[in-house]
């Protein structure tokens, strides 16, 4: 699976809005954490899907799907989607998206170019869920 994600990154030309760039950044940022496990969906012309889930959770398969939107490959965007009772969103950045994440609501954060501000705001999005869903029981 890490293979195809890199066939993927290192296929993709960037933009001028760093999109690519800001999808590496997150991911290396999930892939410094412990006991994940990672599935990548590829429907190119649609999206191109990082699903991320911590070993120990149990009653959902992921906290974090990490879309790069392809509906345009010279205008990617990314689509950074959680469930809502495992992050905060003190700066309301992003929307409620029903029944958008497996069936379930989801809460997504659209980004479309480079911002290191909000960049950093989702890597602590990233880690809020990370340590709810280390911490998930049946």
């Amino acid at each position: 699976m890490r293979e195809e994600i890199r066939t993927f990154i290192d296929g993709w030309k960037d933009s001028p809005q760093q999109i690519r760039d800001s999808f590496v950044r997150l991911k290396d940022h999930l892939a410094a954490k412990d006991s994940l496990v990672y599935t990548f969906k590829a429907r190119p012309g649609v999206s191109y899907s990082l699903r991320v889930k911590h070993m120990l959770q149990q009653s959902r398969e992921l906290f974090v799907i990490m879309d790069v939107i392809d509906d345009d490959p010279d205008s990617r965007w990314l689509s950074v989607c959680f469930y809502p009772d495992m992050i905060t969103d003190p700066e309301e950045r992003g929307n409620i998206i029903p029944l958008g994440l497996l069936g379930e609501d989801g809460y997504c954060f659209d980004y479309n170019e480079w911002d290191e501000e909000f960049l950093r705001y989702l890597e602590i999005r990233l880690d809020e869920a990370h340590e709810n869903a280390s911490n998930e029981s049946a």
